[in-house]
């Protein structure tokens, strides 16, 4: 995409001299140089899932709404990758959820996009294992690495409208491990992160999974969060009072008996909360029926993670939750519809690949050059694009 089928209006409405002119058509020369110099051939991400363990305030009594806890997972992850193309192609499983991200990043740039994204591996969709915030993460993140852009991770957020409600998803991508998220205030833009704490490496989750159904999403989500009563001020203030006082300590700690039954009570009151909306403590009676199995076997931290339906407990080492989930499968081997994967918490955030290339290659992405420009003049009112078609898909 040639540069003239941009243009630029004067700033605070003043004409701009030869020598400013020749200035800035210098400083625009050099930035593009640089932005060409330091384009990838490709860029690789790996986008950890998460467990969001439960709400903090759903009633926001002291300003703020939400709050939550949850952990990285090192066993299931959304992995992509980027290359400069012809024209914006995305391919693999959530194809169609992964277009739309890039479309939406593609409309706040104010540039078509030429890169193909290969999504290799995905996350489950709508079982609570956070795979909307991983993708849409790991595709923003992904091209403005492409497109030789350095844009933090929140940032990325903010443009594709993740961290709503949970920012559990957000600092996951970050960083990893356990985290404890601040929710929402008048001025937030994304949950701030408010703690992180190393998951021992030697704790594992076994996660009880039911084919059949979905938690809610989307409209039916925004429904419940509508419908249901406002939640007791001192339930709020109870589970705040346990995670700081009794489960952040036994992280630290590494204190399993004690960490779980603060998981298990928050997990307990939040889906009691929600039980009108999603059927239950639970959403699937089964997954609830292998669970309640689990605890009586000694397996700790029980809950569902999200809107489910998925649920999930913690054994104390890597042989005693395999031992655990072997049985489970056993005694529950009629149910056709039910699995188990152990899991073991990730400690560190998504990882980014950058293949680095000779910029005189074949493609490069259409209007590199110009990123450049929006990321000099995005805060001013003066970068105006000409009028150009957009291409199709």
């Amino acid at each position: 995409m040639a540069a003239g089928n941009w243009s630029f209006s004067p700033v605070n409405g003043k004409a701009h001299s030869k020598l400013q002119t020749r200035r800035r058509h210098c400083t625009l020369s050099l930035m593009k140089s640089s932005i060409r110099a330091s384009a990838p051939a490709a860029v690789t991400i790996d986008a950890p899932a998460r467990l969001h363990m439960g709400f903090l305030d759903l009633g926001g009594s002291l300003g703020r709404v939400f709050g939550g806890i949850g952990v990285a997972l090192n066993e299931i992850a959304t992995r992509i990758s980027l290359r400069p193309a012809g024209q914006l192609a995305v391919h693999g499983p959530s194809a169609e959820r992964g277009g739309i991200i890039a479309r939406r990043i593609e409309q706040a740039w104010r540039l078509p996009l030429t890169a193909e994204i290969s999504i290799e591996e995905a996350i489950p969709e709508h079982v609570g294992l956070g795979s909307g915030t991983q993708l849409a993460l790991a595709i923003g993140v992904g091209l403005h690495r492409l497109y030789g852009s350095g844009s933090p991770v929140r940032e990325v957020a903010r443009i594709v409208e993740r961290g709503k409600r949970s920012g559990i998803g957000i600092s996951v991508f970050e960083q990893g491990g356990f985290i404890v998220d601040g929710g929402r205030g008048p001025q937030t833009v994304t949950p701030p992160l408010l703690a992180r704490f190393e998951f021992s490496s030697q704790w594992r989750f076994i996660l009880v999974f039911d084919s059949r159904g979905q938690g809610l999403h989307g409209d039916r989500e925004l429904d419940a969060f509508r419908t249901l009563p406002p939640y007791p001020v001192a339930e709020a203030a109870h589970l705040c009072h346990i995670l700081l006082l009794r489960g952040l300590p036994a992280i630290a700690e590494h204190d399993l008996p004690a960490f779980g039954a603060v998981i298990s009570e928050i997990q307990s009151s939040v889906g009691d909360y929600f039980a009108p909306a999603q059927g239950g403590r639970f959403t699937s009676p089964d997954v609830a029926e292998v669970l309640r199995w689990l605890e009586s076997q000694g397996a700790a931290g029980i809950g569902q993670t999200s809107w489910g339906p998925t649920g999930f407990c913690i054994a104390g080492n890597p042989s005693e939750a395999a031992r655990l989930a072997e049985e489970a499968r056993s005694r529950f081997s009629g149910n056709p519809h039910l699995s188990l994967v152990v899991a073991s918490a990730r400690n560190y955030g998504a990882a980014i690949d950058v293949s680095h290339r000779d910029f005189h290659s074949e493609f490069e992405p259409s209007g590199l050059q110009d990123l450049g420009r929006y990321r000099e003049h995005r805060d001013t009112s003066s970068f105006s694009p000409s009028p150009r078609g957009r291409r199709p898909g």
